[in-house]
């Protein structure tokens, strides 16, 4: 066969070389397009007012177009890592939107960003002060005597120390991807936070705050080669994808909006909990009182993402045979630790189920109103 010949019969290795080589091209000509796409993201989807502030802390209430079916508000409680608008990234992946929909009276607390000066709060500070404060007011404003709080990764562990403190404040707790035992090594924070090899007390005295930078390259190698390499081969084999790209920039925008962790905060979460395991042993401080999970009575949903690097299902699931609650339910769930926020299927699956099981635990809306009425 002669060169000119098969030439002009590509073989089906050379016609493949050359649409993936259009292709490159296509998916490069569409980079200034996606920038422009990336500076409009929104940070929250749902429609909120401001309702609490105190020092950096806001509490965000959601509005409705209707009037709440239940009287027992629910609380968000998200983590003092990352911002919380991760429980409502955008329309269809938004567990905030699941529970208004229902009807719902929801809040969120936004712990807002910590400054050097902040650097001495401890748990004490923010389980006795931040949240008693917002769970009071939340009371007062609907008339509750109780409220409902979900707490997400280090926000469930926070809600459960309140919880065990403040037990006739709640009436419902659902933990989400919470650590609670740490005595296991399934997990590599567990293993970098050792104290053979971490000493947490120079740390935090060296830097004051735990730097965003230190925690974001922290999660970005639990999946070294998932985070560094494989993410960004699919995001280039994907740009003529549009909802792919909408969505990866929402997640994008949010895994890179990192905020700093008060330093004492810090220093007693990695020392009382991944070091010492004092919470599940009885032994937790929360400033002069120690925290007893059995004082938690009230109704428990403890929500696990079977993938999860971050908090594996063995530092949740001995949460419910802690507590002192006979009405108790573990749900494990196949994500990661943020797909069991945003997943699509656990948008259809796991977030419809919660709200049902919440919705038979709480008090509905003009209950309350009647009996006062009638007294």
């Amino acid at each position: 066969m002669s060169e000119r010949t098969a030439t002009s019969n590509p073989s089906a290795y050379q016609r493949a070389m050359m649409d993936e080589y259009f292709a490159n091209v296509r998916r490069l000509t569409r980079i200034p397009f996606l920038w422009e796409h990336a500076q409009r993201v929104r940070k929250g989807a749902s429609p909120c007012e401001v309702v609490y502030e105190e020092d950096n802390l806001k509490v965000l209430h959601y509005l409705s177009d209707s009037e709440p079916h239940y009287a027992t508000p629910l609380v968000f409680v998200f983590a003092l890592v990352n911002r919380p608008y991760i429980l409502d990234l955008k329309p269809g992946k938004s567990v905030v939107e699941h529970f208004v929909k229902r009807g719902f009276d929801t809040y969120l607390i936004d712990w807002g960003v910590p400054t050097y000066a902040d650097r001495h709060l401890g748990l004490e500070d923010y389980i006795d002060g931040y949240m008693l404060n917002v769970v009071d007011h939340i009371r007062q404003r609907t008339e509750s005597e109780q409220v409902s709080i979900l707490g997400y990764c280090m926000g469930g562990a926070m809600s459960a120390m309140f919880t065990s403190l403040y037990p006739d404040r709640v009436r419902n707790l659902i933990l989400m991807a919470a650590g609670i035992d740490f005595e296991g090594r399934e997990g590599l924070l567990n293993v970098w936070t050792d104290q053979k090899y971490f000493d947490v007390d120079r740390f935090v005295d060296t830097y004051g705050n735990c730097p965003a930078e230190f925690l974001q390259a922290t999660f970005l190698l639990l999946k070294p080669i998932q985070n560094l390499i494989e993410k960004p081969i699919n995001f280039f084999e994907r740009l003529d994808d549009e909802s792919y790209i909408d969505d990866f920039f929402a997640m994008e925008t949010w895994l890179n909006d990192n905020i700093p962790v008060p330093g004492e905060v810090y220093r007693q979460f990695t020392k009382y909990l991944y070091q010492q395991n004092l919470l599940v042993k009885g032994q937790m401080p929360v400033g002069r009182r120690i925290v007893n999970l059995k004082n938690i009575v009230c109704p428990v949903l403890n929500l696990m993402a079977e993938r999860d690097d971050l908090v594996p299902c063995g530092q949740s699931l001995p949460f419910n045979d802690l507590v002192g609650s006979q009405d108790r339910k573990a749900i494990t769930f196949r994500a990661g630790h943020i797909g069991l926020a945003v997943g699509s299927r656990a948008q259809k699956e796991l977030w419809p189920s919660v709200c049902d099981w919440l919705a038979v635990r709480s008090e509905p809306a003009g209950v309350a109103a009647a009996t006062s009425g009638e007294e």
